[in-house]
């Protein structure tokens, strides 16, 4: 029992470290992609944030809690370039596709089939997703030719599955990390863009109740592009919800594809260092298909899906 003892006394920092090892090789690409997001939106120009108060203890499922922030997120955003920016404004046109209960059948349209290969297009067309598609042909991961790829993308984030339980095509990749989805009308699953929560925030279907503190900061400051934060939408909570903030649709696309497309396992862990965030980035897949993606700041509390 003692040498066991002595055994897990020397090996679990080791192993503890080992959780947490930064990817260096992910680390640098995505900082070159940081860089290189001239769509990105830029905090205190194109738009600026009201963080206000800390979020109150919550739990999934609740239809309740302490609001610490009576005003909006968003104080204001700056729609003009949200709608010249081709990659945004393509984006944005999918928003308002999808029924976000679960259990209830999608019906993809033509004109919706159009408008999902307009944004891959559009997005493809970015520098962006041009050094996505290259770190992937390296690693033998995607096909050189430009419509291969794309139709690779539409697999992965378009492809239509039933969520868990469910028997009928209800959801995809792109309607759960993107729109948000619902279930049973007591929980809110995905929904981690920052645009998708200004428009349904700007409509009054969001109520953000507060940020969630990270290690060794004691707020966030009114700057950051990665936030933990609390809100209810549809009539539920979601206790803790990470995501990127200012950042383009094809920053996001190129950051999970790529994590996805690495991975084998069900759920995919890479800690990576972009900027000054340290990040778990999570994404789960469904079969061949993603089934959820966000970024964690390292310090919070786990992410809830």
């Amino acid at each position: 029992m003692a040498h066991f003892l002595l055994f897990l006394a020397f090996k679990l920092p080791h192993i503890k470290a080992a959780m947490k090892a930064v990817n260096h090789e992910l680390s640098k690409l995505f900082n070159e992609m940081w860089d290189m997001d001239v769509n990105r939106f830029m905090p205190g120009k194109d738009y600026t944030i009201d963080l206000q108060g800390k979020a109150g203890a919550a739990k999934q499922g609740d239809s309740a809690v302490q609001d610490s922030a009576p005003r909006h997120l968003f104080h204001n955003v700056n729609e003009e370039r949200l709608k010249s920016t081709k990659t945004f404004a393509t984006f944005i046109s999918l928003l308002d596709n999808y029924e976000t209960s679960t259990g209830i059948e999608e019906v993809v349209t033509p004109e919706e089939i159009v408008e999902n290969n307009c944004f891959l297009d559009a997005i493809l067309a970015t520098e962006v997703m041009k050094l996505a598609h290259e770190y992937l042909l390296k690693k033998n991961l995607a096909k050189p030719n430009l419509d291969d790829f794309k139709n690779q993308l539409y697999g992965i984030w378009f492809q239509l599955y039933a969520r868990k339980g469910g028997d009928r095509p209800d959801s995809c990749g792109f309607e759960h990390v993107f729109v948000g989805e619902t279930r049973r009308g007591k929980q809110i699953l995905g929904l981690h863009n920052w645009v998708q929560f200004y428009l349904q925030e700007k409509h009054n279907q969001i109520d953000y109740k507060g940020y969630v503190t990270r290690k060794n900061k004691t707020r966030p400051d009114k700057d950051d592009q990665v936030l933990s934060i609390q809100f209810s939408w549809k009539g539920s909570v979601k206790p803790i919800g990470s995501t990127f903030i200012g950042v383009s649709p094809e920053f996001e696309f190129a950051l999970y594809t790529i994590i996805f497309l690495l991975g084998e396992e069900r759920v995919t862990h890479e800690t990576v260092k972009i900027e000054e965030y340290e990040l778990q980035m999570v994404v789960c897949r469904h079969g061949s298909h993603i089934g959820t993606a966000y970024p964690v700041l390292l310090g919070t509390s786990s992410e809830d899906k």
